[in-house]
């Protein structure tokens, strides 16, 4: 599947950074925060496009918001999707760097 360049970064939105996050990159995976619109093969592609890694698998999940109180008034946070993105052997991203 072929994606435009804007598209891409549409697409992938931010890496998360978390201990859960850190745990499995020892397994050769990274975690992403992606667009709720993505689908698997997009976000497939984004990440071999601007990364140039090589990708065997994508797990997604939707993280429903949390209902919170902002200054005694009820509020809801907005729904996460996110992506866990498996990389080929060898392949490895630096989430600390910039693109």
């Amino acid at each position: 599947m072929s994606i435009s360049k804007e598209r891409m970064f549409e697409v992938i939105r931010r890496p998360l950074i978390t201990e859960k996050a850190t745990l499995i990159s020892e397994h050769n995976q990274v975690a992403f925060e992606v667009a709720m619109s993505a689908s698997k093969p997009e976000i497939r592609a984004a990440v071999e496009g601007i990364f140039k890694v090589k990708v065997t698998g994508v797990n997604t999940l939707i993280q429903k918001g949390k209902t919170k109180k902002f200054r005694g008034r009820p509020g809801k946070r907005d729904d996460v999707k996110k992506a866990v993105v498996t990389l080929a052997d060898g392949d490895s991203i630096d989430v600390t760097t910039g693109v």
